[in-house]
């Protein structure tokens, strides 16, 4: 199928019924659906009442369109005049209020996006800066300052781009103190090399590792110069002191003199040094003004902002990360609607940088929604709009300045907004419109008594007429126009049923009425399938289901509208539509084919849009669509529930055309095919290379419909014009997975096709938890819990001491509970937990995302399925009931003690928050091997952990960075007290470490507790350490469920994952990171976890009693996946090793 847009050229267009073109495409304004009109039975009852409202109608209207024309001129009028005269006088109050009323709210709005915007940054560089200082000293091999940072171009990309920034200049500098110099030439020799080869095979970069090191300098160094400043090569520094050398930077520099600048000392420039002294004094970031030239304009100086961030190891500074800030990037990424004409001026309260040279300490912009121009280093706002400034703190480092030494100044940068001559020009006020509303207000004050009396006079009638209506739109969404018509008609011809409300008469047929009926020999009809829908739906809650199907749906009604296209029917996932009925269109076929183009366009734009509410998967629903022309016959069958259908042998073949059609595709029939070149339209198909096996009809040949090029469609490549393996059962685009998140706190679904996958996957997520802080907000206003003062130091002690596995524990005691609470408890969306905290969820995910790895299936899109299938479990705990505080699901739930809901899960809003966080980071940082692996390799946090070593290692980081100082906002929804923060680390601890399945000692306590918890015999146990027990079994279950609940969905999504664990577990034998070949033993291997941990976790749920019909399906779907795989496992494992190899070789 060709790439290029197939469709002719105006000339060779011909003109549809409705007059539009056959090149309108989806993308342009799609109408909406006709409105209901009455039929004519409630017109004539309706046109005398109406007859009599006219003419007061139109004495009104004709009173109140003069009196509001008149206002509206005579103050727009007045408005003019003021206006100019507000000009004339710039200091005029008339002119500063309006203009204030206009520039305020944009104003607050860009100052409160660009805050967020440097908060962005800066806690990014943090974080890159904690990883750096976590990697050190994670890696035994390496101290201070000889640390190689791996992967630093592709970590420094991943930065940028979160904080919207394309290349910024990234330099990694450490200190060498004076005992450490000698060491230094060692680290280039045998460093540098990695880390030039990790550089160049990322960028792209034309040079070698060889041509890099031929023009690196092994030692510390400066440059030296002669008494004419002539470069006469590099000398090796000998003053004493620590030194700053550049080491690694991104992207990779230029040469210097014709060398790298790896090596040389930047200490020796006053602003770094000055900047580094006051880094190393406030261990905080700092920031300068520098100089740089543009390089999109040679000869043109820009300004940016030179951030310093400290690295820390024990309190001390051990390097620095310069990060170059162009300000002119910065403003064009704000994206504030509405944003045009604007002066920004940022001011430091330092003169450090360019401002020690004796220049101004502030930089002035103009700026617009995407564009900024830098006017220089001076205040280029007008003075007359000095009362409209809107000023915001950007950046204010929280430092005690009393504490510093004398000299040092930690800058403060303001940002302050002024409008221009420009915007005051645009501006309008709405005191004409307000006048005018006034004055038809005072219209509809007059209306109001003659409503009032309409409605006492004609009440009756309007009850007995809507009541008709109602029935007749009824009967209008199930039949077309023309057929709603002939019904009617047909009831006034003199038939003895005469019930208004029944005008199908259920009976008529029985007692041998004509039946409604006719044969249309010129339709198109068209079949279009969801593909995938029913893996999708597997793991899918019911309302979810139908959010998705409600949508779609509702979409392509109004391309069927648009089309001039009947819809029929939806048959589960398939929608059922045709064009020529009841009334003849002699183009039917080209107005179906135009529909079935613009569904599956809406199809792939819809489900990227649903991915964000609907989770993980949604975005790879496609569309696949048949079409077929002839005869029907179509009519009205009568009975319970009459509706309009067709019948015949057209039917039965545009069902085929969709069942032999691909995804993304559209089939047409022979028949269809002609009747498209008839109309002159051959440009629109194409012959399908194979000829298709019809079950009745032998081999036909069909064509496809040709479709624009359409950004997301993937076209078919494969021989046979079928989709090949890689495009029907395909992984997760690693492009989705190239980087961090690009976080944006104005979250606009409009712009959701510019997102990547992961940043939909994060969307998803912060939909998920907001709603459960919301609940934890909520719980904790009704018990009027305070914020524990001494909090801060309760986080920075716990989990200290003792490894993650060290603190599991078996019993967690949970909170009780409390009728009295839940009665008092606000709804849930009447709380708002603030956008800092929403802001900081977005962030903090977005950086859990981004610490995920490139594995096929560790990764954070597996994360988000696992997160997925734990939201859907804990929906379908028991609920609380207003009779007995429960609602059982099943005969066991007698072992639940009343007094404790569901043990005490759902009664907790941090419990279900804490089980869907662990859910998220389970994973973090996973290596792709076995912790046997690890142990056998002997790595840092092998050393560290002993086992669960991946577990632990995910703990241990996401806590870290839960605990940074920029997710204070956050932490304060999750816990107000000591208990709190308490069971919340103790319920991530366990809940991530269920997920290490291998582990006997951990399986076989979980076995025991389970033995005593849930024997087949109950124990009458009312404790409260009963009740915990069992919660804390039901939670591991439930998390151990979710971790392989793609065994217990529907078989493709088994598969699917199936197929990356495979070649994940493969490609570590390739690179000796496994003792055997996996595709041995993945066969049986494969039926033993369905056998001996599979259904037997899923028989647990079942036995536990609280996940009402979904620990069913689980194990159906488990028992179901066994039978399928023992039958098609073979198979399968040898189509891994085929892809693995076309993965490999491409």
């Amino acid at each position: 199928m060709s790439n290029h847009s197939p469709f002719p050229s105006d000339d060779s267009a011909t003109e549809s019924n409705n007059g539009m073109s056959h090149y309108d495409s989806a993308g342009g304004d799609t109408p909406e659906p006709v409105e209901y009109v009455a039929p004519d039975v409630a017109n004539r009852e309706e046109k005398a009442v109406t007859r009599s409202k006219i003419l007061v109608l139109l004495v009104l209207l004709l009173a109140v369109s003069g009196a509001a024309t008149a206002t509206y001129l005579l103050m727009e009028s007045q408005e003019k005049n003021d206006f100019e005269a507000a000009l004339t006088n710039h200091n005029g109050c008339a002119l500063a209020d309006d203009i204030e009323t206009q520039f305020a709210g944009l104003g607050s709005e860009v100052s409160t996006v660009a805050g967020q915007k440097v908060d962005q940054i800066y806690s990014a560089l943090e974080a890159f800066s904690t990883f750096i200082s976590s990697e050190a000293h994670a890696d035994s091999n390496s101290r201070w300052p000889f640390v190689l940072v791996r992967d630093f171009a592709l970590k420094s990309e991943r930065m940028s781009e979160l904080v919207g920034l394309k290349k910024p200049g990234i330099v990694f500098l450490p200190i060498v103190q004076e005992e450490d110099r000698e060491g230094w030439g060692s680290l280039i020799l045998e460093s540098a090399p990695v880390y030039y080869q990790e550089s160049v095979t990322h960028l792209g970069d034309s040079r070698t590792v060889e041509e890099l090191m031929n023009i690196t300098v092994p030692f510390l160094y400066e440059h030296g110069r002669d008494e004419n400043g002539v470069f006469t090569g590099p000398i090796e520094i000998q003053r004493s002191g620590p030194i700053l050398p550049f080491w690694q930077t991104y992207p990779l520099p230029d040469p210097i003199e014709g060398l790298l600048p790896t090596s040389f000392d930047m200490s020796q420039f006053p602003e770094i040094a000055s900047q580094l002294t006051t880094t190393n004094v406030t261990l905080q970031p700092s920031t300068t003004f520098v100089q740089f030239f543009d390089p999109a304009n040679p000869g043109s100086v820009m300004v940016a902002s030179q951030i310093m961030q400290p690295v820390v190891e024990n309190g001390n500074l051990v390097a620095v990360i310069i990060m170059i800030m162009p300000w002119h990037e910065y403003f064009q990424n704000l994206h504030v609607d509405g944003l045009t004409d604007t002066i920004a001026i940022i001011r430091s309260s330092c003169n450090i940088g360019i401002a020690a040279s004796g220049k101004k300490n502030e930089l002035s912009y103009l700026i617009n929604s995407t564009s900024a121009t830098f006017l220089g280093q001076l205040d280029s706002h007008d003075p007359k709009y000095d009362d409209l400034v809107v000023s915001r703190v950007i950046l204010d480092v929280d430092v005690d300045d009393s504490k510093l030494p004398e000299g040092i100044c930690v800058p403060t940068l303001t940002l302050d907004l002024y409008p221009t001559e420009e915007l005051e020009v645009s501006f309008q006020t709405s005191k004409p419109k307000l006048y005018t509303v006034v004055v038809v207000s005072i219209f509809f004050f007059t209306s109001l008594v003659f409503v009032l009396y309409d409605y006492f006079v004609g009440r009756r009638q309007r009850k007995f007429m809507a009541r008709i209506k109602r029935q007749d739109q009824i009967v209008s969404n199930v039949f077309p126009a023309a057929i709603r018509d002939r019904l009617y008609k047909d009831e006034q011809k003199g038939s003895k049923h005469d019930d208004l409300l029944d005008p199908l008469g259920a009976g008529a047929a029985g007692a041998g009425g004509a039946p409604l009926a006719d044969l249309f020999l010129e339709t198109t009809v068209v079949f279009a399938d969801i593909a995938g829908f029913t893996a999708w739906s597997s793991a899918r809650e019911p309302a979810q289901v139908f959010v998705l199907l409600e949508t779609i749906y509702g979409a392509f009604d109004k391309h069927a509208y648009r089309h001039n296209v009947f819809k029929v029917e939806t048959v589960g996932d398939c929608y059922v539509a045709v064009a020529g009925l009841p009334e003849p269109d002699k183009d039917h076929a080209m107005s179906v084919c135009r529909f079935a183009r613009d569904c599956v366009k809406t199809m792939k734009d819809t489900t990227l849009k649903l991915e964000v509410s609907l989770g993980p998967d949604t975005s790879e629903l496609e569309l696949r669509v048949g079409v077929h022309s002839g005869q029907v016959t179509a009519g009205v069958l009568r009975g319970e529930r009459s509706r309009f259908q067709l019948f015949g042998d057209t039917m039965n073949t545009a069902a085929r055309m969709e069942s032999t059609s691909a995804r993304n595709h559209i089939q047409v029939s022979q028949v269809t095919a002609d009747l498209l070149v008839a109309s002159g339209l051959s440009g629109w198909i194409a012959p399908r290379k194979c000829k298709i096996f019809v079950k009745g009809k032998g081999e036909m040949q069909t064509y496809w419909l040709k479709t624009k090029a359409v950004k997301g469609l993937k076209p078919s490549k494969s021989k046979g014009d079928m989709p090949t393996l890689a495009e029907t059962i395909e992984m997760s685009d690693s492009s989705d997975r190239s980087g961090v998140v690009h976080e944006n706190d104005n979250f606009d679904l409009d712009n959701v096709e510019t997102m990547t996958k992961t940043e939909r996957l994060v969307e998803w997520n912060v939909e998920v938890l907001s709603p459960l802080l919301q609940q934890i907000v909520a719980s904790r206003e009704a018990d009027a819990v305070p914020i524990d003062p001494s909090l801060s130091q309760k986080e920075a002690t716990i989990g200290k001491g003792k490894t993650v596995l060290e603190e599991f524990v078996p019993i967690i005691p949970l909170k009780r509970f409390d009728a009295a609470e839940l009665s008092k408890r606000s709804s849930t969306t009447s709380i708002d937990i603030g956008e800092e905290a929403k802001t900081q969820l977005r962030n903090y995910l977005s950086n859990v995302a981004s610490m995920y790895r490139h594995n096929p299936f560790h990764n954070f899109e597996h994360a988000s399925h696992v997160t997925a299938s734990v939201k859907k479990l804990l929906t379908r705990i028991v609920k609380v009931d207003d009779g007995n505080g429960l609602r059982a699901s099943s005969d066991k739930i007698n072992l639940i003690d009343m007094a404790g809901h569901s043990y005490g899960i759902t009664s907790d809003p941090l419990t279900q928050f804490s089980v869907v966080f662990s859910a998220i980071i389970h994973d973090l940082d996973h290596p792709g091997v076995p912790n046997g692996q690890l142990v056998k390799e002997n790595t840092r946090n092998a050393q560290i952990f002993k086992k669960s070593i991946a577990e632990q290692n995910s703990v241990e980081l996401a806590w870290a960075m839960l605990m940074g100082k920029e997710y204070e906002a956050l932490r304060a929804c999750i816990y107000h007290t000591e208990d709190d923060l308490r069971r919340f680390r103790q319920l991530v601890v366990n809940t991530v470490m269920a997920t290490d399945i291998v582990d006997k000692e951990l399986q076989a306590l979980r076995k025991a507790r389970w033995e005593t918890a849930f024997a087949e015999t109950p124990v009458q146990d009312t404790s409260l350490s009963s009740n915990d027990r069992k919660a804390t079994i039901v939670i591991e279950h439930l998390i151990q469920a979710s971790d392989v609940s793609h065994t217990m969905q529907h078989w493709h999504i088994y598969k699917s994952w199936n197929e990356k664990f495979f070649l994940e577990c493969y490609a570590a034998y390739k690179a000796g990171r496994a003792g055997s070949d996996p595709s041995q033993n993945w066969y049986k291997g494969e039926i033993g976890f369905f056998d001996f941990y599979v259904i037997p976790l899923a028989k647990k749920l079942d036995d536990c009693g609280v996940f009402g019909v979904s620990s069913h399906e689980y194990l159906n779907y488990a028992q179901s996946n066994r039978d399928e795989w023992a039958r098609e496992g073979e198979r399968l494992v040898k189509e891994y090793l085929v892809k693995y190899e076309e993965i490999t070789t491409e």
